[in-house]
């Protein structure tokens, strides 16, 4: 199968890119947007030189369980450059929710409760809420991820957005935002 499909079949379509999209950004922004794939997962990520931000990763039912995905994280950890990640909130309905979260808190990554995420999804209209989790190795602060966050949505998620679904998403400024005094709760927090 292809890596698309795998990615497409996985994720919600509120959450996906389109394959030109994708694509694109692997041949028009190569030296910043990566594909790790082999037989077992998908990963797709920005790498800059202060953070990494990871868009996708996909690890197969049949190898779920057998330390690939860790494997994964310890090579993106070895950058030594915080990672980033969007993900989307618990939903109990979805146990695959609950999961990821659970992985993602043994890899050591942290809600960034101070950031709000919201953006219209094109493909179903409606507002998608995602929760941003980091690792920093050197303790960056939310600040700092928030600043990445922004750079990625503008110059990986908007990347010719009209071109590609004939319409633009809004501006950064109005996806995501930035309070320090947040009383979010952490999402990590009962896994």
């Amino acid at each position: 199968m292809h890596w698309y499909e795998k990615l497409n079949q996985y994720f919600p379509v509120e959450e996906m890119k389109s394959r030109e999209h994708m694509e694109t950004l692997l041949k028009e922004r190569s030296e910043i947007y990566h594909k790790d794939e082999g037989p077992n997962h998908v990963l797709m990520y920005v790498e800059l030189d202060n953070f990494v931000f990871i868009d996708y990763l996909f690890v197969s039912k049949n190898a779920r369980g057998q330390g690939l995905g860790h494997k994964l994280m310890e090579n993106m950890k070895r950058k030594g450059k915080p990672i980033i990640l969007e993900v989307e909130p618990v939903n109990y309905e979805d146990s695959d929710t609950e999961k990821r979260l659970r992985y993602y808190k043994r890899e050591s990554f942290e809600h960034a409760k101070s950031i709000g995420y919201e953006r219209r999804s094109l493909a179903t209209n409606e507002i998608n809420k995602m929760e941003i989790l980091y690792w920093a190795p050197h303790n960056e602060s939310e600040e700092m991820i928030f600043e990445a966050m922004k750079k990625t949505y503008d110059m990986i998620h908007t990347y010719k957005d009209k071109h590609f679904y004939g319409e633009s998403y809004e501006p950064v400024d109005d996806v995501l935002t930035f309070n320090k005094e947040s009383r979010n709760r952490n999402i990590l927090d009962n896994l």
